[in-house]
């Protein structure tokens, strides 16, 4: 265990907002460096969700055209357009994946140098206070989100909000009797997937908060292995291990179940606003202000227009778990090292004669619960001295105060009569074997 209380892990647990500009803009200075790839890469996937919205209509030229008069040539024509529309979109996609994964790895990888920078410079207190496994995890898994925010989160997300509008603008366009049948479902599909989302924030933090239950015992267990071989636990920790890997399973399998249910849901939505379609569809061609490729070009448009939607519910997760990892990161972040050098600090005279002197040090990792108390101590240069005591009679703590690793409460401690608090770290450390 570490020194210090142990801290419980309610903040690997918190959800964060499904977008929160605040934290965006503390990121954005490791986006930054790729702001114009990032552009050309938004330009590609806006681009690609535009050609998309290009093959219905081509159908429905192609039925109205050529196909009803009976002059097959000219589907030639619309047929290489088709193509190209394909290929387009095709290239635009492959393009924008390739530039928004390249970018996103780039900025993990910035983000994880600069972490691991930081938590290096932290003091000792810091790492007391922070289990190893917790700090692991903000290297990779909460960086890790954030990537998969940037590549399949955010941008997507432009896409399909551009890809919805140009498809409900288009049917509009085109017939606007036929737009209010296709999109006759759409407030009650609205509706549940406001309430799936709801849902699904309530199980996503049971996940989060099971998973770090499990990875703080997997810590502990690891870290403390000689002490349950030694006593012959093994059979109990992988007892409550299993345990917690059922509580974990059951949380993932009400994700996985609730998912289920909202899947066919859309699909029977989309199915209904076919449906729903083809028949208002069918009495406009028999009344003449509707065309059968324009039917069909709706049926294309109604089916694309669902997807959108059900890609937004699922990538509503993406961003609770991208804003929780990027505020932890930012936590972290904004965690100033207690152990600070002077302003003015004061060079050490050479060379080092080495006398040290300790005057009524006081110090406790709990300020409140002292584990020195009153030591008075001087070494004189070139003397050794042998420090004996009990576990925990503060030994090792005593060291840590010489190399300023903490700070004392109480008292001075000096190196050849110059209180330590007023040199550099890197200076006091380098005379340290």
């Amino acid at each position: 265990m570490s020194r210090g209380s142990s801290q419980r892990f309610d903040e690997d647990v918190v959800m964060g907002k499904a977008y929160d500009g605040q934290l965006m803009r503390r990121m954005a200075p490791f986006v930054a460096p790729y702001g114009r790839r990032l552009v050309l890469a938004i330009a590609l996937l806006i681009g690609a969700a535009l050609s998309e919205i290009v093959p219905p209509l081509l159908v429905q030229r192609a039925i109205d055209g050529p196909i009803q008069s009976g002059e097959l040539n000219g589907l030639w024509g619309i047929f290489a357009l088709y193509a190209g529309a394909l290929l387009t979109t095709f290239t635009l996609r492959y393009s924008h994946s390739y530039l928004i994964n390249s970018i996103g790895q780039s900025v993990m990888m910035d983000l994880r140098i600069y972490l691991f920078r930081h938590i290096q410079q932290l003091s000792l207190s810091f790492h007391d206070r922070n289990p190893v496994g917790r700090l692991l995890t903000r290297i990779t898994n909460d960086v890790d989100a954030l990537n998969e925010f940037l590549t399949s989160g955010m941008l997507l997300i432009l896409a399909d909000l551009v890809t919805l509008i140009g498809i409900i603008l288009v049917m509009f366009i085109l017939n606007w009797r036929l737009a209010l049948i296709s999109l006759v479902t759409m407030p009650i599909l609205a509706l549940i997937v406001i309430v799936y989302q709801r849902i699904m924030r309530t199980i996503y933090r049971l996940i989060r908060q099971r998973l770090a239950i499990i990875n703080a015992y997997l810590n502990e267990q690891i870290s403390g292995v000689l002490v349950t071989q030694l006593f012959g636990r093994e059979a109990h920790s992988q007892a409550h291990f299993a345990n917690l890997s059922a509580d974990y399973l059951q949380a993932n399998v009400r994700s996985v179940l609730n998912f289920a249910i909202f899947m066919p849901t859309v699909q029977l939505m989309a199915a209904i606003a076919t449906a729903a379609l083809l028949w208002g569809g069918g009495v406009g061609v028999l009344g003449g202000w509707a065309s059968l490729g324009m039917l069909i070009a709706f049926v294309q448009y109604t089916q694309r227009a669902f997807e959108p939607i059900r890609n937004l519910a699922e990538r509503y997760t993406i961003l609770q778990a991208a804003m929780a990892s990027a505020e932890r990161i930012v936590g972290v972040i904004d965690t100033q090292a207690e152990i600070r050098d002077p302003d003015e600090p004061v060079t050490l005279p050479t060379p080092v004669r080495g006398t040290i002197e300790l005057r009524d040090v006081v110090f406790g990792y709990d300020p409140h619960e002292p584990v020195l108390k009153g030591i008075t101590l001087t070494i004189p240069a070139g003397q050794a001295v042998a420090i004996v005591g009990a576990t925990g009679a503060g030994k090792s703590s005593l060291v840590g105060l010489l190399a300023r690793f903490y700070d004392v409460q109480e008292g001075t401690i000096t190196l050849d009569g110059i209180d330590i608090r007023r040199l550099r770290q890197r200076d006091l450390r380098r005379h340290i074997a």
